[in-house]
């Protein structure tokens, strides 16, 4: 059970090259042809799946740039005003969107590993030498945070097969749409 999608393709495709392409009937010619095609669009999304952020930012700045030079050049009635007043407004939103998506997913992948390591460190400290009295509230704290974060793992990886009943299992979506309220 792997969550991290680089992880995951990696793993497809070894199996589809190591055992299921040697299984298929070589015969099969149509078969083959699909398995290879499909190992090949596997490899593809491996090595552009670290760049889709970048590349949907690095988009958007160019667009956020061309719509600011098509906004001071646009002169005309009240439809091109109208657009133009609009153009601006989605203009200022996306220009914040930008602002905001500064951090790379593999910055907040890196950051999420340091918490969790020092984060076990504390742990580790408090229970050699930290205070009695305060032990109490940090495995509180640890197991709350455990129990939430085993829920969203297990319903990332429902479509696996693991669960005994999915439906038990909330949408990761419904959960992450929780979090960010």
């Amino acid at each position: 059970m792997q969550m991290r999608p680089q992880i995951q393709i990696q793993s497809v495709i070894k199996a589809l090259s190591d055992v299921v392409l040697p299984a298929i009937d070589p015969n099969n010619k149509l078969a083959i042809e699909q398995g290879k095609l499909s190992i090949g669009l596997l490899a593809l999304l491996a090595q552009q799946l670290p760049n889709q952020f970048r590349f949907d930012c690095d988009e958007l700045a160019r667009l956020i740039a061309t719509a600011r030079e098509l906004v001071a050049q646009a002169k005309g009635g009240k439809g091109t005003q109208a657009a133009v007043a609009a153009l601006y407004e989605a203009t200022q939103l996306a220009g914040g969107t930008l602002d905001a998506a500064q951090a790379s997913p593999a910055d907040v992948e890196a950051m999420v590993r340091a918490l969790r390591v020092t984060s076990g460190q504390l742990v580790t400290e408090v229970y050699r030498d930290g205070e009695a009295g305060c032990r109490a509230g940090i495995r509180d704290a640890v197991l709350a945070m455990s129990k939430e974060q085993l829920l969203r793992d297990r319903s990332m990886l429902l479509m696996q097969g693991w669960e005994p009943d999915p439906k038990a299992v909330p949408s990761i979506a419904s959960l992450l749409d929780a979090s960010a309220r």
